[in-house]
């Protein structure tokens, strides 16, 4: 996924969720774009969700989670599990955006925010090795044997080992609150899109599978 494309999703990320909460009178739901399967099974469109449900996309599919004051998007080729205040990163990568402290766990890593304050991060975990991008608001990420307080850009990594590494500093890409959203082509296009249209329609090409290595 290039950068526009990323910047451009957390834009809307960040812009969509209250009026898909408010829609559905603060259910959880899932919004799937393509083949995604739920617990299993072929999924509608959109569909409730309640914990313990598995949400699962194809290299061909993405699917957006919403619950009151979370949005996570469930990127190509990923499973989750759903549960109340927490997502479990199966494989792939999640976006999250929450304002109540949403926990991710991938692995034996756990992601949780430092405050129950708009906080945006991504989570990827791919064959052992995991990594987390702090978007937005402070995180503690327990590695499993040691445990990071990261702040805003920040990128760490770890794996079996339990051991958390941080990455060079250059490679994070920035927040989505800040120059994303004070910028008017993409505050025209994030208004002319209706219920996360677009995106769907930003999402890499199959044969661009998102990786740890090209945020």
């Amino acid at each position: 996924m290039s950068k526009i494309q990323r910047l451009v999703c957390w834009a809307m990320l960040v812009l969509t969720p209250l009026s898909l909460i408010a829609e559905d009178n603060a259910a959880a739901m899932v919004y799937c774009k393509g083949e995604v399967l739920l617990n299993g099974n072929s999924s509608p469109d959109s569909s409730a969700i309640v914990a313990g449900d598995l949400v699962q996309t194809s290299k061909e599919s993405a699917a957006t989670i919403t619950a009151p004051g979370t949005s996570v998007i469930v990127q190509p080729d990923s499973l989750v599990k759903f549960a109340t205040g927490v997502i479990s990163l199966q494989q792939g990568n999640v976006s999250v955006a929450s304002s109540t402290g949403l926990v991710t766990s991938a692995g034996i890593a756990t992601v949780t925010p430092a405050a129950a304050v708009w906080t945006e991060y991504e989570v990827t975990y791919m064959n052992g090795d995991i990594e987390v991008l702090a978007r937005k608001g402070d995180l503690k990420v327990d590695c499993g044997k040691e445990s990071v307080t990261m702040s805003d850009g920040m990128s760490i990594t770890s794996d079996a080992s339990g051991h958390c590494r941080r990455r060079k500093p250059g490679g994070a890409y920035p927040p989505a609150s800040g120059d994303i959203l004070s910028n008017p082509y993409l505050r025209y296009i994030a208004g002319a899109a209706g219920a996360g249209t677009l995106i769907w329609l930003l999402w890499p090409h199959p044969k661009q599978p998102v990786s740890a290595s090209q945020p």
